[in-house]
């Protein structure tokens, strides 16, 4: 705050004239601070800014986590007047902005958390004069990889993507800010195997950090085919490739979506998942998987797309009143992806502690706030209702996995060892599948590679329908004949038994046509149970023989 003020002092061109200092502290009320009085405390804004006609309010706390800084830009907007900030002290540590810089609050801020930090060297060595190849690197996670990365120093840095306008601004930007550092842009899609085989061949990377995937849960919803080709055929190749070319360490980049998937995009993540623990069981390496949630100004986040109704004039739409996601802003999910891929072994899951899950309305309502505007007043809120493969809470980790603390207070480790025995099998059919482009086969096949997809437990998923009971007439009533009731379109147990053994008899002939003659025998073979129940990872002799 001191330091804010010998700034203002300082320039008085910029306008701000000093009025006094507000701060918790109660030892510091009614004292002064360079010349300026502590006028009260944080709950006493609003009758502050009354008192002493303040224009505006500067929230010097660069330390402070969001919910204080949620509190000050909420008491500000009741009493109808701007905020600003200092930087976060994320901000301030990285160099890119001074103490003294003062910029509108973002809703970044609102969400901020105590500074991550990270073991430099242990960062450093992992990628320091060493190969770096980064999937997806001009998307939003990826290039923020290439930038943290290219910190320390890699030999040369490739950076693999489809999107070649992406790619060619982060290499661009890393000329400019990293011009000693060797980069090679390859324009390349993660689903042709033979293209990405000639790229690890000729750089041999010595750390991979896949973060290509789709990502997009609505649209994915109705592009299933699209989906499996690039999430899990791209994602094998990927694997395919480190495991020939021996990449030392390999970074998933995976979602919370993949915990209990009920959307196409959460299942296809993690059939990627499934496929690097069963490359680690078969081949020993150093691969892990990294979860998070969503992630603050990344493409498809709802903070753009909030933005820009608010300034159309509204509404600002959201699905549901208690939808609640898990956010992180992009720099710091980069960094607790860069820490967990030290800590690793091989076939761990890390997921990173996001903190407390937010109510999307909450978020709606302080970008509104944020924008000089009132909620109701200015800018509606509609309920629109639960998307297609939505759910109102997201999780981090499956129930019964043995989840453990690591060196890091950030990130958690778990081990998940429960695989279908024939996983490599399954994903091919699959795979066949989505090449023929036929949703429904591909939809079938992914619940038999990920037997923990349930997408009609979504929020948004068709609810039953109750078949209203007939009249009754008094007549029938005085002659004794039972009252019926109302019934759900659920059949009777046995006869849902019998429906529920059709089913399966119908899937595993949709199957069959993507099986060799020994699978199917072999699927024949195996009884219901057995079928529907996951087989733990064997050791690498077993795999082998099954491959």
């Amino acid at each position: 705050g001191e330091m804010v003020l010998k700034e203002l002092l300082k320039h008085p061109e910029v306008g701000l004239v000093p009025v006094g200092f507000v701060d918790d502290d109660r030892t510091k009320h009614n004292h002064r601070l360079g010349g300026y009085p502590v006028l009260g405390g944080l709950g006493d804004i609003w009758e502050i800014v009354e008192r002493e006609k303040i224009e505006e309010v500067i929230i010097a706390m660069p330390r402070a986590p969001g919910h204080v800084v949620r509190s000050v830009v909420r008491a500000a907007a009741r009493a109808k007047v701007p905020t600003r900030t200092v930087p976060g002290l994320a901000e301030i540590v990285s160099g890119r902005v001074k103490v003294g810089a003062l910029r509108k609050v973002e809703i970044q801020d609102l969400l901020r958390r105590e500074a991550v930090k990270t073991d430099l060297e242990a960062v450093s060595g992992l990628v320091q004069d060493r190969t770096v190849l980064i999937t997806g690197a001009g998307g939003s996670i990826g290039s923020e990889l290439c930038r943290q990365v290219a910190v320390f120093g890699p030999r040369r840095m490739v950076l693999l993507g489809n999107a070649e306008n992406e790619i060619f601004e982060i290499q661009q930007e890393l000329r400019v800010t990293h011009p000693e550092l060797a980069t090679t842009s390859v324009i390349a899609d993660v689903r042709n195997g033979e293209r990405l085989r000639d790229h690890f061949g000729r750089y041999q990377p010595h750390t991979v950090f896949h973060a290509a995937a789709h990502k997009h849960v609505p649209l994915m919803e109705t592009n299933v085919a699209e989906a499996v080709t690039n999430n899990v055929l791209g994602t094998r190749n990927v694997i395919d490739c480190s495991v020939q070319w021996g990449v030392e360490r390999f970074v998933l980049i995976s979602t919370d979506k993949a915990v209990r998937p009920v959307n196409i995009m959460g299942a296809t993540k993690r059939a990627a998942e499934m496929l690097l623990q069963e490359a680690v069981a078969r081949h020993g390496r150093n691969f892990v998987t990294v979860r998070f949630g969503n992630v603050l100004g990344s493409r498809g986040s709802v903070v753009p797309t909030f933005l820009k109704q608010i300034h159309a004039g509204g509404p600002v739409t959201i699905t549901h009143p208690e939808m609640r996601r898990y956010f992180m802003t992009i720099p710091e999910a980069v960094q607790l992806v860069l820490q967990a891929s030290t800590l690793g072994e091989g076939g761990e899951l890390f997921a990173l502690d996001m903190g407390e899950p937010v109510r999307i309305v909450d978020l709606a309502a302080d970008l509104i706030r944020l924008s000089g505007l009132e909620v109701g007043t200015d800018i509606e809120i509609k309920f629109t209702g639960v998307r297609p493969g939505e759910r109102l809470y997201e999780e981090v980790f499956f129930r019964g996995e043995d989840v453990v603390p690591t060196e890091h207070p950030k990130v958690l480790r778990s081990r998940s060892n429960n695989l279908p025995q024939d996983l490599r099998r399954r994903v091919d059919a699959l795979i066949k599948a989505a090449q023929k482009g036929n949703d429904e086969d591909v939809r079938v096949l992914l619940r038999w590679v990920v037997p923990e997809f349930h997408p009609e437990s979504s929020a948004g998923a068709p609810e039953r329908r109750a078949i209203p009971a007939p009249r009754w007439s008094r007549r029938r009533m005085r002659e004794g004949a039972p009252r019926p009731v109302p019934v759900s379109e659920r059949r009777s147990g046995s006869d849902r038994r019998a429906e529920e053994r059709r089913s399966e008899l119908n899937r595993l002939g949709r199957l069959a046509q993507f099986m060799g003659k020994d699978q199917r025998v072999g699927l024949d073979r195996r009884s219901g149970i057995d079928r529907r129940s996951p087989v733990p990872a064997h050791s690498d002799t077993e795999m082998g023989a099954t491959a």
